[in-house]
């Protein structure tokens, strides 16, 4: 289960609505890479595919692909306004360690493929 904070959930379902594409959904996923080992995809979708698990929050269509529930289950995702500025922040409670930047992260069991922050 993915949890959204409604901020973010907010700043979310605007951007879709201001797409002109009704089938979008927000896909949310994992990629090897990143200072730590794994980077965070996420990003809209209008591609489903028969890997793909499907779940509702607050009326959002959010699709992860089964490999990636592993490492993405109880992740909370935020939306933080910081000056003139804000961004998506992610909590998640698989990883062991995360980057600076916060969007890479590292696993108890898998190191994935770490590369130096620029």
């Amino acid at each position: 289960m993915i949890n959204i904070s409604d901020t973010a959930l907010d700043r979310i379902k605007s951007t879709l609505a201001e797409q002109e594409n009704p089938d979008l959904f927000l896909r949310v996923g994992v990629n090897p890479g990143g200072c730590s080992g794994f980077s965070y995809a996420m990003g809209f979708d209008d591609q489903e595919s028969d890997r793909d698990v499907f779940m509702e929050v607050s009326g959002l269509k959010v699709v992860v692909d089964k490999s990636d529930l592993r490492y993405l289950n109880g992740l909370k995702i935020d939306f933080e306004e910081t000056g003139m500025s804000g961004g998506f922040t992610i909590d998640n409670p698989n990883a062991i360690a995360s980057c600076g930047c916060g969007q890479s992260f590292k696993m108890r069991d898998e190191e994935g493929r770490p590369e130096v922050c620029e």
